[in-house]
């Protein structure tokens, strides 16, 4: 029996890293490996400029300042920094507002920064989201108010797919004079993200999700919060503007910056070449098994994620019988919990339901081939499993 090729279908976890971004960092290993707070040298000072140019390139996919970018180690750190940023410099400048306002399906890096600060005494508020996936807009505006500090809604949900109305809860949030945090990890280099017009104060992203190396991410921040309204979470050598501390990670905030500035050429082109993969899996997975239903497709998602939902078997014993598919359970960070996925359940579907709930992701090196054998291969892994549950012999 032939082997079967391994199809990785788990973009939204993670993504390779870009052969034309390990190249350009492979040098800054060995050859320019100075350390950029060393300006009294050439060395330090071209590692500098090596850093200084990856900022450059993440500003230029949004349009953005390369003074508004704080390099990071990724977009959880990105994600604490903006909300115990804001929450701790609000204490110690003695603001009153101490409401937080979030959405339930929240990534865990946003999810377990605002439960600790409940903890601290902020009044954290959870605003409800509909059955596809999308925040209840009038609940939101019932939420925030004048005593609103921040409210924290992702652009785009790494499970489901489904895309958040950032202008309307930018305006909702300006109008108060709250200020609005954005986890962007899973929307950047899918859909168009323009600093200029979006109503946003703080947007999270990542490298490794955009064919960068782990390890390295940024915080996008107005000037108003770089200006003492923002505090660091780690605090010494006074790098990324006093803001976090450390030797920056040169090598990989280089590959990042490539990664942005291919993204920027690249990204938006190729999300429309994978949403028309994603809806043909759709499309062929009911007509082989017409009893699955896919989550959130009654709200704009990303182009590239399907959550499906096939009644009747566990999503995770049907994994376990599609060895050469790379699908998953949902978020990276939550797909080996036993609990049945928050994110799903949240949107109203039954324990049950969830748990007949897998994800699939495209990237980059998704070939309509491989969209068809994943087709195939879920059919006949869920007739496999199907006869084995009910006892019928295979």
């Amino acid at each position: 029996m032939t082997r079967r090729e391994f199809i990785y279908l788990d973009y939204n976890a993670t993504t390779p890293c870009d052969p034309r971004v390990l190249e350009v960092m492979l040098p800054h290993f060995t050859e320019h490996f100075a350390n950029p707070s060393s300006s009294t040298h050439p060395a330090g000072r071209r590692a500098a400029d090596a850093l200084e140019e990856a900022r450059e390139q993440v500003a230029g996919l949004f349009g953005a300042s390369a003074r508004d970018v704080i390099f990071t180690s990724g977009a959880t750190e990105s994600n604490n920094l903006a909300l115990y940023g804001v929450a701790r410099a609000a204490l110690r400048e003695g603001d009153r507002r101490q409401r937080i306002v979030t959405l339930p399906t929240e990534h865990k890096a946003v999810l377990e920064p605002v439960a600790d600060l409940a903890v601290l005494g902020f009044d954290v508020q959870y605003a409800p989201v509909h059955r596809d996936g999308q925040v209840d807009l009038a609940a939101l505006v019932e939420l925030v108010d004048t005593n609103t500090l921040l409210v924290s809604i992702q652009a785009a949900n790494s499970e489901v797919g489904t895309l958040q109305p950032l202008a309307e809860i930018g305006a909702l949030t300006r109008a108060v004079g709250a200020y609005f945090h954005t986890d962007a990890t899973q929307a950047v280099g899918r859909v168009a993200l323009d600093w200029r017009s979006l109503p946003a104060d703080l947007l999270s992203l990542s490298s490794h999700k955009i064919y960068g190396p782990k390890g390295a991410g940024a915080l996008l921040a107005r000037r108003a919060l770089r200006q003492g309204k923002l505090d660091p979470l780690t605090r010494g050598g006074g790098q990324e503007g006093k803001l976090r501390a450390g030797t920056q990670n040169v090598p990989a905030l280089v590959g990042f910056g490539l990664a942005c500035e291919l993204m920027a050429g690249e990204g938006l082109a190729e999300a429309e070449r994978q949403r028309g993969l994603r809806d043909e899996f759709e499309r062929r997975l009911s007509e082989a098994l017409p009893q699955v239903s896919f989550n959130g497709r009654g709200a704009e998602r990303l182009p590239n994620t399907s959550s499906v939902t096939v009644p009747g078997v566990e999503a995770d014993a049907l994994l376990m019988h599609l060895p050469n598919l790379g699908l998953s359970l949902g978020s990276a960070c939550n797909s080996g919990a036993l609990e049945p996925s928050y994110v799903l359940t949240e949107l109203g579907l039954s324990g049950e339901i969830a748990s007949s709930t897998f994800r699939m992701s495209l990237g980059k090196n998704t070939s309509r081939e491989d969209v068809q054998r994943a087709v195939t291969d879920i059919a006949q892994g869920f007739e496999t499993l199907h006869l084995a549950e009910a006892g019928s012999p295979l």
